[in-house]
């Protein structure tokens, strides 16, 4: 049984939540979520999850924070179960989280780069509608992580990936010097702008990719993106077929 100080503080969360339940910075200081003020993220999150927070969506996140400390994190899960008030909402993180386990909030445990966990996930909790990217930030992962996870995204989905600013850190996989290593996940990111536009390739032959028919609208920010999901099929008002007709 909960002591009465622990109800107490368990009610007043709940009202100060519900008061502050349309702004997305104030619930993360409620929860202690450094996605506001250590990070400047929820000013960008509520600009583009606004019109999705009475949807029943299913939100996947990345990393439940605390490191290997099972009662730590959880901060952020909490955020977007108080935002996404009609959303389920599925962490998935390396390690034990299952304490943070609560109505509404479903955690697994394992690596974002196993693709048959992300599949089963997707399989017994998704599809996801909004997928944030808050996990180990090693450029190869956050790759990997998203070259499973997009495809599986519903149509109007947002994928959202945090701490960009690693793509600049050699112990993290990324490269300051050379901006344009391929390897990076900026770099990796930057090159599906192109995407937007493959109608305009002047390109004989060319066989649109996945990203192509599928992304479409890509934002950056100061350590973070964010790439949309829909059906890219707008025609160039000049390109035909790859070609440019000769006047």
């Amino acid at each position: 049984m909960p002591s009465p100080q622990e109800t107490l503080r368990s009610i007043r969360y709940a009202a100060m939540s519900f008061v502050a339940r349309n702004n997305l910075s104030r619930l993360a200081e409620l929860n202690f979520c450094d996605k506001w003020g250590s990070h400047f993220y929820t000013r960008h999150y509520q600009q583009h999850f606004q019109h999705l927070r009475t949807k029943p969506i299913r939100v996947l996140e990345i990393g439940v924070g605390g490191y290997d400390l099972p009662e730590e994190g959880g901060a952020s899960l909490r955020m977007w179960r108080s935002y996404f008030r009609n959303a389920q909402i599925t962490g998935i993180d390396i390690q034990d989280k299952s304490p943070h386990e609560e109505d509404r909030i479903k955690i697994y445990k394992g690596s974002q780069t196993d693709a048959t966990l992300l599949q089963r996930m997707h399989d017994e909790r998704g599809p996801f509608d909004l997928i944030i990217d808050d996990g180990s930030h090693m450029n190869e992962h956050v790759i990997s992580s998203f070259e499973t996870l997009f495809p599986l995204l519903s149509l109007g989905g947002i994928y959202a990936v945090e701490d960009t600013q690693t793509s600049y850190w050699k112990t993290m996989g990324g490269d300051g010097t050379d901006r344009n290593n391929p390897s990076t996940m900026l770099n990796f990111f930057k090159g599906l702008t192109d995407c937007l536009n493959f109608m305009e390739f002047e390109c004989p032959g060319y066989e649109p990719t996945y990203y192509d028919t599928h992304i479409v609208g890509m934002h950056f920010y100061h350590n973070l993106v964010f790439i949309e999901k829909g059906t890219n099929d707008e025609k160039s008002n000049r390109i035909v077929d790859f070609e440019l007709p000769k006047r």
